[in-house]
């Protein structure tokens, strides 16, 4: 039997079939029963799933991540698909092929990488091209670089989300920087490129989207920075002076990209190319919320459910 795809689930439907579960959470309800809540996923999205009835010894059991079999049906729950399972048993990881179940970009990754550095190529600047080199040549990084998603939840929360993600702002800053010739573009550019690569650290994507150990004490912003210096230092060990007026320009960047202290940034953007990067960046984000919210939602209404994150309802019907 084929696999069911999440995108694939309608309401009302009987579900048997092999899901990625993550953030499994016990809970109990107003009378003091036990369910599980949790999020099962494939390649093509995620779903809220239930389960009713539940114990401590099932809850134990499940993986964090990990591969399960369900038995479930579907169903709106204001206005949400979500899945209510009735059973469940584990499945062994090296039975199912990782690639049909982790979301992924339907972009060519490799292809936006090349784009990604002819745009770089224009940077003049020879000390943000000697910056750019190194990070360039760290193999490993760019390969997690290319694999990364962007974000856990919010936008381009899939393989290959980050160099999506990144490759979007570059164009969208080449595009429009000819507009303002009082900003500087050679650092726009180069604080484009590096303002979220700490992600790549962050998160892990191995078998689902999580935050690592380290990524929830640090950040990716301050893991962001640390690895811009440690790559100057290995420049200057090289004999490459990187000097701080430019160190500093961006390492402002990447503090302040979020543009605002309640939205995780250390600093508030303070230069031209920091506000340049940080709207940018979000004009990005929350684009990919929008088409998201109104791409996974079912039923005919012409409104999405409440988007959190974007404190308001999207209307959905085109003109």
């Amino acid at each position: 039997m084929p696999h069911k795809f999440i995108n694939e689930i309608e309401p009302g439907q009987n579900i048997n079939d092999i899901y990625i579960v993550s953030d499994p959470i016990l809970r109990s309800t107003t009378r003091g029963d036990l369910y599980i809540a949790m999020r099962i996923s494939d390649r093509t999205g995620q779903l809220n799933a239930r389960m009713w009835q539940a114990n401590e010894e099932t809850y134990k059991n499940l993986p964090k991540p990990g591969f399960i079999q369900i038995n479930a049906r579907s169903e709106l729950y204001q206005n949400n698909l979500q899945v209510v399972i009735n059973n469940i048993s584990l499945v062994d990881s090296s039975k199912v092929n990782i690639d049909d179940f982790l979301a992924k970009t339907d972009k060519d990754v490799k292809k936006l990488f090349e784009e990604i550095k002819q745009i770089l190529a224009a940077i003049k600047n020879e000390q943000l091209r000697a910056i750019l080199r190194e990070f360039l040549a760290d193999k490993d990084l760019m390969a997690q670089f290319l694999k990364a998603p962007a974000a856990m939840k919010l936008h381009h929360n899939y393989l290959g989300g980050l160099v999506e993600h990144t490759h979007n702002i570059l164009r969208s800053a080449q595009a429009i920087l000819p507009f303002y010739p009082d900003v500087q573009g050679d650092l726009v550019l180069a604080g484009i490129f590096l303002h979220d690569l700490g992600k790549t650290d962050e998160l892990s994507y191995e078998m689902a989207f999580e935050y690592t150990t380290s990524g929830q004490l640090i950040g990716h912003i301050s893991k962001t920075l640390l690895m811009l210096h440690k790559k100057t230092d290995a420049l200057e060990a090289k004999g490459t002076k990187i000097s701080s007026e430019v160190l500093d320009a961006l390492g402002h960047i990447i503090l302040s990209h979020h543009g605002q202290y309640e939205f995780g940034s250390p600093k508030l953007p303070a230069t031209a190319e920091a506000f340049f990067v940080n709207y940018l960046d979000d004009l990005d984000a929350k684009i990919n919320q929008v088409t998201k919210a109104i791409n996974d939602e079912f039923g005919d209404s012409d409104w999405t459910s409440w988007q959190n994150a974007l404190q308001t309802r999207i209307y959905r019907k085109k003109i």
